[in-house]
């Protein structure tokens, strides 16, 4: 049996559809109340509606702190309809039924997002209208409550159904999204809190985020997947448009993230990253961005196929046309000019992001991976190199080899552990991921600098007078003589290992140069 609503509260900071909202329940006879600068637009739209100091006899204080905090407000929202103990409260109080309670909150979110100072978030923190939402929301029974304006025409549509009512069906699920709202409110406020008091690990951790996009599956076809983001204003694929293709899927999310993220680190270069499963198999960084996709490109031709390509730069036609030359998932940039976007459209599957920027490397943030029964959360891995940076061999890198071997422990930390990089020339030539062994992962990236030179038609590995990085420290110095032997020529990795020494003189026996970094990137 539906529910009649006969009363409405509506105190919102976002007036996008107020009024016609307004309108179509005063014509079923709803009667309205309002607070402040709704009330004002009601007023003057010229629809009937009460003043909530009218309906409580007490006035807005303490530059309107206090307004809807009052027994008439909250009796009105909480009274049970068929409790004869509430019902007589009601009447000995004055306190008339409140059924539908529309409010979205002080713009607290967004507020923090302009960098506003402290004294002006704390303002923006809305202490009444949380405390109504979770009133009318407990309440569910007899009254609706309406938290977000993309709701308002359910609403009205569910009256139009119901001869003026809502169901309890209906009620319950705009109850869950009502306390998912304050929820999420909630975090919003304690997360900045504690950033403000330099608290990193506070006692209680919430996680919020908003619904972007149900997808047809997770990294699985038998898993369900959705994608939520935080609001944070940082470009990239949560926060990108996309202009052509397909929806995009969990697995392409993903790529396309680990794709940007590691194109965001050569700010000052033209640079083109190509990702499959996470992991780069082609980096680089060219005159161009024609220049730079075609040498990432050939590092591996195989894999780049279905792959997600990422930019740093302006995407532009001729590089459009590069990229339709062959089957790819995801294009994405901070801009993509006219003619490339009608290049790519052509390719009707292909989805393609414009993000309007880049995000800076440096930037902070908690990494959360989810486990059973607890979050595991770490700062992110914001830098690269660290100030221990040395040159431990007899012999010095040359000039090209240090630009080459800061490129290629660049890239191995955007690489699943165990990692190993050969690059030549600013671009990778072999990439070896993901391995249980550090050793095998040099055969398998010295293999792939192989193939690179055979596709290309050349008969010398790539791998030789390359340099070669490591995402942790060589355990043994095995996987250093493999990398000699491949044809290295130089090599990077943190250090750190009890065999160091061991290792140091396998590259001064094969006259390798060697630069230990400080910094381990683990990548899982």
């Amino acid at each position: 049996m539906a529910t009649p609503i006969r009363r409405a509260l509506l105190s919102v900071s976002d007036k996008t559809g107020l009024v016609d909202f307004a309108k179509a329940l005063a014509d079923q006879d709803v009667e309205l109340l309002s607070t402040g600068g709704t009330f004002k637009a009601l007023k003057e739209a010229g629809i009937p509606v009460i003043e909530v100091s009218s309906h409580t006899g007490f006035p807005e204080i303490m530059d309107g702190r206090v307004k809807t905090l009052h027994p008439k407000i909250h009796g009105g929202l909480l009274a049970l309809r068929d409790n004869d103990e509430h019902v007589a409260a009601m009447d000995e109080h004055g306190i008339a039924p409140i059924d539908l309670l529309a409010v979205n909150l002080y713009p607290f979110e967004s507020t923090v997002a302009a960098g506003a100072d402290f004294d002006t978030c704390i303002e923006n923190i809305d202490i009444g209208g949380p405390a109504m939402i979770r009133a009318s929301a407990k309440n569910w029974q007899g009254v609706v409550t309406v938290v977000d304006v993309e709701d308002y025409d359910a609403v009205l549509e569910e009256m139009k159904l119901n001869n003026g009512g809502t169901t309890e069906t209906f009620r319950k699920r705009m109850s869950a999204t009502a306390y998912a709202r304050t929820g999420a409110y909630d975090a919003a406020i304690s997360n900045w809190y504690t950033s403000q008091l330099d608290i990193e690990y506070p006692k209680r951790k919430v996680f919020a985020g908003e619904l972007k996009q149900t997808m047809r599956y997770g990294e699985n076809s038998h898993q369900s997947a959705a994608f939520y983001v935080t609001g944070e204003n940082r470009p990239g694929v949560a926060t990108a448009e996309q202009l052509n293709g397909k929806e995009l899927s969990y697995n392409n999310v993903n790529d396309t993230d680990a794709a940007f993220e590691l194109v965001s680190e050569f700010q000052d270069d033209n640079a083109c990253v190509i990702v499959k499963h996470a992991n780069p198999c082609g980096v680089a960084v060219g005159d161009n961005l024609t220049d730079a996709y075609l040498r990432a490109y050939s590092c591996d031709t195989e894999s780049a196929f279905g792959g997600i390509v990422a930019f740093n730069k302006t995407l532009d036609g001729k590089t459009a046309e590069e990229l339709s030359k062959i089957f790819l998932e995801v294009v994405i940039a901070p801009e993509i000019d006219e003619e490339a976007l009608s290049i790519l459209s052509g390719k009707k599957n292909v989805r393609v992001l414009r993000t309007g920027g880049m995000p800076t490397p440096a930037d902070t943030a908690a990494m959360v991976k989810t486990m059973s029964g607890g979050h595991l959360i770490q700062s992110k891995d914001n830098q690269i190199f660290s100030d221990d940076f040395k040159v431990v061999t007899e012999r010095q890198p040359t000039e090209a080899e240090m630009k080459d071997l800061r490129f290629a422990f660049t890239v191995c930390k955007h690489v699943k552990s165990n990692a190993i990089v050969y690059c030549k020339n600013n671009m990778t030539v072999g990439v070896g991921a993901g391995q249980m062994s550090r050793v095998n992962s040099c055969r398998i990236a010295a293999f792939r600098a192989e193939q690179a030179a055979k596709t290309a038609g050349e008969n010398e590995s790539w791998a030789k007078g390359s340099v070669v990085a490591s995402d942790a420290f060589f355990p043994f110095a095995d996987g250093l003589i493999e990398a000699a032997e491949a044809g290295a020529t130089a090599v990077i990795q943190p250090g750190g290992s009890i065999r160091d020494e061991e290792v140091i003189a396998a590259a001064n026996e094969r006259g390798l140069a060697m630069v230990m970094t400080g910094m381990r990137h683990f990548r899982h």
